[in-house]
């Protein structure tokens, strides 16, 4: 559902009284089957022959799992998992695995999130990191983006002192297909508070993130 303003308008009570509620049109399963469909008829495929007779369900049903954060919300996902709590120390939780999918190509990212944050009052279940990270990579995305959302999203809900996310992650639309270039990996950071104001901090961080862990 979205909102339309007539440009035309230009008091305040012009604008609230304008907003036309317009609905998007439903796109049922069937529909996007049909046109899953009408790819593998563009491909030179017979969509009917044994081996793909169910592949129109099978990709729309994997479409609708990858993108499964479009359909939720931080209010669901947290669940009251914020608690206050008298600490004032980094909380990091690194190597949170991240699949995503590119929204040029709809191919797969692949790769791992460090997150970090510095409580004023105020701390979040660690699952629920991993889970905020994972709300936002199950969209078509770009890293720069997803690295933001999982920022901003943190510091809105807890409003700490700083946060801080690096995403490593390799493109496969830059390994299978265009440069072809498997083995490259694209870092992107986002930064707030005293992660941005204080080189020491962010440092620390940097260093926590380099290390390799052992659990053995």
């Amino acid at each position: 559902m979205t909102l339309s303003i007539r440009p035309e308008l230009t008091t305040a009570d012009q604008v609230l009284s304008s907003l036309v509620t317009q609905t998007k049109p439903e796109v049922t399963d069937a529909d996007m089957m049909q046109a899953v469909r009408t790819l593998l008829i563009g491909l030179g495929e017979d969509p009917d022959r044994e081996g793909l007779k169910d592949t129109p369900k099978r990709v729309m049903k994997a479409l609708q799992f990858l993108t499964k954060g479009y359909h939720e919300s931080l209010d669901e996902l947290l669940n009251g998992a914020v608690f206050t709590e008298d600490a004032n120390e980094m909380v990091l939780v690194r190597d949170i695995d991240i699949f995503s999918s590119c929204e040029h190509h709809i191919l797969p990212i692949i790769g791992r999130a460090h997150v970090a944050y510095i409580p004023s009052g105020k701390v979040i279940g660690l699952s629920k990191v991993a889970r905020i990270c994972e709300m936002y990579a199950r969209r078509l995305q770009v890293q720069e983006r997803l690295t933001i959302q999982i920022a901003d999203a943190l510091q809105g809900l807890l409003k700490p002192r700083g946060v801080a996310v690096v995403i490593e992650a390799t493109h496969m639309c830059m390994v299978m297909r265009g440069v072809q270039k498997p083995g490259s990996w694209t870092v992107t950071s986002a930064m707030r508070g005293a992660f941005a104001d204080d080189a020491r901090t962010r440092e620390e961080f940097m260093n926590l993130i380099r290390h390799k862990p052992s659990f053995s």
